[in-house]
């Protein structure tokens, strides 16, 4: 059974029902479990989840909404949360240390990961004719041998360490680069954490200025160069906005805002100054 999205009414909908082959005595079939249709309220959250991972396709969109109809929208908003978590400190590398994971590679694999998943419920989200990376995989494409095939001997290392990056290598590069700026088409920024000056934030007319630093530096893959400590964020937050992550974090002294905007260097505020677009809490 695959979910489908339906153009017509542009949801998630059930299509045919269909067989997994799985560890079942003498190779019976698991019939994969009936996956209901969304409701208006799950669909809206699986489009949600899907905005802010930025997953557009049917593929992935298809397999966040088996995720919210199966688990229901407050664990699949739990699961969004660790994502942004993660991304937030550094991202998630590929097991072989290629490139990161996309968002929507972090939120699929937390959930692939879940050990409290059911079989069943495992089987719903991640059908057999669906990839890792939640992408409907080409036809003829060869099936996941039941066997795994032996690991390959480590080979010996024998690239050089990566060199400290000195001042002068940052120089260097900066003028090469003086000439070779590209255009950035969008840029996002994902802040967590909560404000610790006591009292209430700075208002101006309808804006609200809060103030985080960042002391933790996130594991960065081999080769960049190491950034400083104590980055300093000034965020402006829309007052409606903030109004009910402000509630939220007085009643919860363990919870925690989720900010995401547009960050801009401004010589008028100290630090990185953030635009807010979206702000919630971990547990809103």
């Amino acid at each position: 059974m695959t979910l489908d999205i339906t153009e017509g009414h542009g949801q998630p909908q059930p299509a045919a029902t269909g067989g997994v082959q799985g560890d079942t005595p003498q190779g019976q079939q698991l019939a994969a479990p009936a996956r209901p249709r969304l409701g208006p309220e799950d669909w809206r959250a699986t489009q949600e989840i899907a905005a802010r991972l930025g997953e557009t396709e049917r593929g992935p969109l298809g397999q966040v909404g088996r995720v919210v109809g199966r688990l229901g929208v407050a664990r699949a908003r739990a699961f969004l949360t660790r994502t942004q978590e993660i991304e937030a400190a550094g991202g998630l590398m590929l097991p072989d240390g290629s490139r990161r994971r996309t968002p929507g590679g972090v939120f699929f694999h937390l959930v692939r990961a879940d050990d409290t998943l059911s079989r069943e419920d495992r089987v719903s989200i991640f059908p057999p004719q669906f990839g890792r990376n939640g992408r409907k995989k080409a036809p003829g494409a060869a099936a996941t041998p039941a066997t795994p095939a032996p690991a390959a001997a480590p080979r010996p290392t024998t690239s050089a360490p990566s060199p400290a990056w000195a001042d002068d290598d940052y120089r260097r590069v900066m003028a090469a680069l003086q000439h070779e700026t590209g255009r950035a088409t969008t840029v996002k920024i994902t802040v967590i954490g909560r404000p610790g000056a006591p009292g209430p934030p700075v208002e101006h007319g309808q804006a609200v200025a809060v103030a985080l630093t960042s002391e933790r530096v996130p594991d960065l893959p081999k080769g960049l160069p190491e950034p400083p400590a104590g980055t300093r964020y000034t965020i402006f937050v829309a007052r409606k906005q903030w109004a009910q992550v402000a509630e939220a974090l007085a009643a919860d002294a363990e919870d925690a805002a989720i900010i995401e905007g547009y960050a801009a260097l401004d010589p008028r505020v100290e630090g990185i100054a953030v635009y807010a677009t979206s702000v919630t809490t971990k547990r809103l």
